[in-house]
C-alpha cells in the first residue's frame, strides 16, 4: 500500500505538526486529510491500529528515530515539508493581540490621570469603531490590530473621569472594543488572545448591564469552540448564551441559536439542527422588522449571512448539493465590502464541490481565492483551501494537484519543495 500523495502536505496543520514533531497530530491530520482508517495508516507506518490510537490519543510518545523515520517515510512526507514557521510581509504583521500588563492595569482601575469625558466625545468614538468594523470586514484584521489596542486604552482612560450615565457608556464601549479585539484575535487564529479579550468584553458587559453584548460573547466562544471542531462544546456555550441574557435582541438571540445549531451539525445531530436553524430564522424575521433596535454589531446579520450559515451547516451533515446551492445564493447577495467574507465563504463553496465530486467547479472557484486567501485569509481561508484540495487529491481528481501548485506560488510561509508528483 502507498501513501495517497505529496500533495496533502501542503496543508499548513500538517506541516505544523510536523515541525513541532507531534506525531500524534500528524498521524491524526493526515488520516483526515485522505479519509484513511487508523488501520491503513498503519500498514503505511509499520504499526498495528492500538498503537496508531495509542500515539493520536497521546498515550504514547513517539522516541525512536527508528518510528519516526517509518512515520515518514510511510505517509510520503517530501524531503522540504517543514520550514520556518512565518517570514515578515510587509505591512502585514502586527503584536499580538493579547492585553499587555500596562493595559490591564488601567483596564481594573490602576490608571492615575483623570480624563474629560462627555456624551459627543462617547458618540465620536462609537462612530469611530463602527467604522474600523467595516474597514476589517474589507482590508481584514492585520493591519487594525495595533490601532484598536491604541483606540481601547483611550477609552478605558475616559473611565476616571466619568460619571453615571456616562460611566456605563464608558464602560459598554470599552467592552465593545475588547469583543472587536477578540474577534480579530480569533480571526488571526490567536486562540488564547481571543478567550482572553473575550473574557474581558463579557465581564465588562455584565458591569454595565449590557446583555446583548454578554450573549454575544458566549456566542463568539462558541463560534471559537465550532472552528476547532469541538461540537459539544459550542453547544454548550450557545445555550449559555440563550440561558444567560433573555433580555437580549431578537438578532442577538438568533446568533447564539444558530450557533447551537452548527455545533449539533458537527456532531452530526441533523434534526437538532434544523430545529435551532428554524428557531433562528424566527428570531431574524423579528429583528429585521426592527433593526434600529439591533446592537451596533450586529449590522452584518441578515438573511445573506443565515443563508450562508445554512451552508456550512449543511456542509457538516455532509449534504454537499445543499451546502453550494446555500453558500451560492448567500455569496451572490454578499457586498464586496465583505472582502473576508466572500474569501472564506467562496473557499468554503469550493469545497463544498468538492466533496459533491465537481473538481472541475471546485477548481474553479478556488483558483480567483487564493492571492486573497493567502493575505487577509490566513489561517481560516488558507487552511480552507488546502482541504479541498486534499479532498480532490484523495479521489485521484488531478485539479487537486493544480490547487497545490497555486497555493504553493503564494505561500510565504514554507520554503517550495520540487517534486514529479505534486505536477
Amino acid at each position: 500500500m502507498t501513501a495517497p500523495g505529496l500533495g496533502l502536505w501542503s496543508h499548513p496543520e500538517l506541516r505544523t505538526a510536523l515541525a513541532a514533531e507531534d506525531w500524534g497530530a500528524v498521524l491524526r491530520t493526515y488520516r483526515k486529510l485522505s479519509g484513511l482508517s487508523q488501520t491503513k495508516a498503519g500498514e503505511l507506518v509499520g504499526l498495528v491500529q492500538p498503537d496508531v490510537s495509542d500515539i493520536e490519543r497521546g498515550r504514547r510518545r513517539v522516541t525512536s528515530s527508528e518510528v519516526r523515520q517509518r512515520i515518514l517515510a510511510g505517509l510520503g512526507a517530501p524531503p522540504h515539508a517543514t520550514g520556518p514557521e512565518r517570514r515578515p510581509v510587509a505591512g502585514l504583521l502586527l503584536p499580538g493581540p493579547g492585553p499587555d500588563d500596562d493595559l490591564l492595569a488601567r483596564i481594573t482601575g490602576a490608571a492615575d490621570a483623570t480624563h474629560k469625558v462627555d456624551a459627543p466625545t462617547l458618540d465620536w468614538l462609537d462612530r469611530l469603531l463602527a467604522e474600523h468594523r467595516s474597514a476589517e470586514d474589507l482590508i481584514g484584521s492585520r493591519p487594525l490590530v495595533g490601532l484598536m489596542r491604541q483606540q481601547l486604552g483611550s477609552v478605558v482612560g475616559l473611565f476616571a473621569g466619568a460619571r453615571g450615565p456616562l460611566a456605563d457608556r464608558v464602560i459598554r464601549l470599552a467592552s465593545e472594543h475588547a469583543q472587536f479585539l477578540a474577534w480579530m484575535a480569533q480571526d488571526q487564529g490567536q486562540t488564547a488572545a481571543a478567550l482572553t479579550w473575550y473574557d474581558r468584553s463579557h465581564d465588562w458587559a455584565l458591569e454595565a448591564g449590557d446583555a446583548d453584548m454578554a450573549a454575544t460573547t458566549l456566542s463568539m466562544k462558541a463560534h471559537m469552540a465550532w472552528s476547532g471542531g469541538r461540537g459539544d462544546r459550542a453547544v454548550r456555550l450557545a445555550e449559555a448564551a440563550r440561558r444567560s441574557a433573555p433580555g437580549a435582541s431578537p438578532g442577538v438571540r438568533g446568533m447564539a441559536a444558530q450557533m447551537a445549531a452548527r455545533g449539533h451539525a458537527l456532531n452530526g445531530a441533523g434534526d437538532d439542527a434544523h430545529r435551532l436553524l428554524d428557531e433562528a430564522r424566527r428570531l431574524i424575521g423579528r429583528a429585521s422588522e426592527r433593526p434600529e433596535d439591533e446592537p451596533a454589531w450586529m449590522y452584518f446579520y441578515g438573511d445573506t449571512w443565515f443563508t450562508l450559515q445554512r451552508g456550512m451547516i449543511a456542509m457538516h451533515l455532509r449534504d454537499w448539493t445543499g451546502a453550494a446551492d446555500h453558500l451560492r445564493t448567500g455569496l451572490a447577495g454578499l457586498a464586496d465590502s465583505y472582502r473576508r467574507d466572500r474569501t472564506w465563504y467562496g473557499c468554503c463553496l469550493a469545497h463544498a464541490y468538492a466533496g459533491s465530486g465537481e473538481p472541475a467547479e471546485a477548481l474553479s472557484v478556488a483558483l480567483p481565492l487564493v492571492p486573497d486567501a493567502a493575505t487577509i485569509g490566513r489561517p481560516h481561508s488558507w487552511n480552507e483551501l488546502h482541504t479541498t484540495a486534499a479532498a480532490m487529491i484523495r479521489t485521484g481528481a488531478k485539479e487537486g494537484h493544480r490547487l497545490v501548485e497555486a497555493l504553493r506560488q503564494h505561500d510565504w510561509r514554507f520554503p517550495a519543495f520540487e517534486t514529479e508528483r505534486t505536477r
